[in-house]
């Protein structure tokens, strides 16, 4: 009997932290043959577009900023874009969970309940 991988879905803000940060990269990376990270292809691209306001804030170098872009592109090694199409029939129901809280943040939900997998 062979044991099913756990999914995870993993929203822009945790991978925000892969990139910038030190530790949440290398759990993900040590835990990548255990645990199947993905996340909605939307979240890599909201990721990009902060990165230069988040490095503004905290003063990073240009090297520095191209540096969480190239770790960025590494990242999708370890964290799997998911298109619209597998997850957006949940979403009308991602929505109704979500409530008024963050309705951009739907298709974080529509893809765990796609794949019924937690939210982190």
């Amino acid at each position: 009997m062979t044991k099913k991988a756990k999914t995870i879905v993993l929203d822009a803000n945790i991978l925000i932290r892969a990139v910038l940060g030190i530790r949440t990269f290398s759990l993900i990376a040590e835990h990548r043959d255990k645990i199947l990270f993905c996340t909605p292809q939307t979240c890599y691209s909201e990721v990009a577009f902060h990165i230069p306001n988040i490095a503004r804030k905290r003063h990073i170098s240009p090297a520095q900023e191209q540096e969480a872009l190239d770790t960025l592109n590494d990242l999708k090694q370890l964290v799997i874009e998911i298109r619209e199409d597998i997850y957006g029939g949940f979403k009308e129901e991602a929505l109704n969970r979500i409530c008024e809280r963050d309705e951009k943040d739907w298709s974080i939900v529509a893809l765990a309940l796609a794949f019924g997998c937690p939210m982190y």
